[in-house]
């Protein structure tokens, strides 16, 4: 048997991510202009939103507190989900509010769905940014010339 044979449906689906993460991550390194997308930040949101349905309806909740107090890397991983998550925060809600986002709502939505609420709250905020600059563009002839 070999190695890639030996693996579990688990072991896949965590591969399946750094493969499809890391050249994403080299992409956004690498550009130089870096358009945002409403459009993809819902998608992934979305995606990520219905496998967390299924994984929910497959094992519970309570596997999701066993894995974060079982040992020191279970805590691990909490504690970085939770700084990914508040250094987010940082650079997204001046933006948000900018906009005239409802910040208290979406902060209590990612607060309580982690990835899925903040990737929805960056769909909002691009969605309603790109907005305003068409909306500024057609007020201003000058600028869409």
């Amino acid at each position: 048997m070999t190695a890639i044979q030996s693996l579990t449906a688990y072991q896949i689906l965590a591969a399946a991510g750094l493969i499809v993460i890391l050249p994403v991550a080299i992409y956004l390194a690498m550009t130089a202009k870096l358009r945002e997308s409403a459009l993809v930040a819902a998608a992934i949101s979305a995606g990520f939103a219905a496998f967390t349905a299924v994984t929910i309806w497959a094992e519970g909740v309570m596997p999701v507190i066993i894995n974060h107090t079982t040992n020191l890397w279970g805590v691990q991983v909490w504690y970085d989900l939770l700084i990914a998550v508040m250094i987010a925060l940082l650079f997204v809600v001046p933006r948000a509010r900018k906009v005239n986002m409802m910040v208290p709502v979406w902060v209590l939505f990612v607060a309580s769905t982690a990835s899925i609420g903040l990737l929805a709250m960056v769909a909002r905020l691009f969605w309603l940014e790109q907005r305003g600059e068409s909306a500024a563009a057609a007020s201003d002839p000058a600028k869409s010339s």
